[in-house]
């Protein structure tokens, strides 16, 4: 991959993302219902992780390109439609509709502005996918086989996590969900999306390759994202309002992101 090529993956990859987040905006402008926003991004995203892998940015045999783009759009379909299908059942996102009460009435200006950002802090999650599939070397060396593998655990704990939640939900009981995963870690389904998009930091570095080692941005930026902006912070202050001093105890004895007993469990 020369210098003009890795401009132009990352001019375009900007531009898509760019154009599914104005799309975005004017969704929920439309239906009035914020939960569609990030429908939007893991649809945008997963299809523009999937173009970059194909187009010819660099010298990845189309083995290795066809393998990267596959994960990329299973990652979109399993997380958008899990996040479509709650979405169909609520009338807003609380992070959202939060700000959108604090913005009054500049809020239509304000989201289309902050849209606008996610796309632009999104660039090096697209980025971290083309790398992987213009990697030079052979499919199937040890790199591409630890990083399949860890996109599979990524992919089915989070899918395993969030089948967790719905099921609690299901049942009807008020409260906190402390079950399963969730015993484990207050956002185990952000965990294990951190930890897919490791998969492709692992499969994209080689000696060869000095620009996969970009791709170690991926899950900085995705880790960045969850754990200190439009994850847990909000969700956080969200759920302590809704559930309260129950809430707070459960922060109490429970891992925020990665996974470990929690306090005061017997062994």
């Amino acid at each position: 991959m020369t210098v003009a090529s890795f401009a132009m993956a990352a001019v375009l990859t900007g531009v898509a993302m760019s154009a599914f987040m104005l799309l975005a905006a004017l969704i929920e402008r439309r239906t009035g219902n914020s939960g569609w926003i990030d429908v939007i991004w893991t649809v945008g995203l997963g299809a523009t992780g999937f173009a970059g892998a194909l187009l010819p940015f660099g010298a990845g045999p189309m083995s290795r390109r066809l393998l990267v783009a596959g994960l990329a759009l299973a990652w979109a379909l399993r997380l958008g439609l899990h996040i479509a299908r709650r979405t169909s059942n609520i009338t807003e996102d609380p992070r959202y509709a939060k700000l959108k009460r604090d913005w009054g009435s500049q809020a239509p200006r304000q989201m289309v502005r902050l849209l606008q950002m996610q796309a632009l802090v999104s660039i090096p999650l697209a980025l971290g996918i083309v790398l992987a599939a213009h990697n030079p070397a052979p499919l199937l060396g040890w790199q591409d086989l630890v990083g399949v593998c860890v996109f599979v655990a990524g992919l089915a704990g989070g899918a395993v996590a969030d089948g967790q939640l719905r099921a609690f939900a299901r049942l009807g009981t008020s409260g906190v969900c402390d079950r399963g995963l969730w015993r484990w870690s207050r956002h185990p389904n952000y965990f294990f999306e951190c930890v897919l998009w490791c998969s492709y930091a692992i499969a994209a570095p080689g000696m060869s390759y000095p620009w996969g080692w970009l791709a170690l941005l991926a899950p900085a930026c995705i880790t960045l994202l969850l754990t200190r902006i439009s994850g847990i912070p909000p969700l956080e202050e969200h759920l302590l309002a809704k559930h309260g001093a129950a809430y707070r105890a459960y922060q109490n004895r429970t891992s925020a992101l990665i996974p470990k007993p929690p306090k005061g469990a017997t062994p």
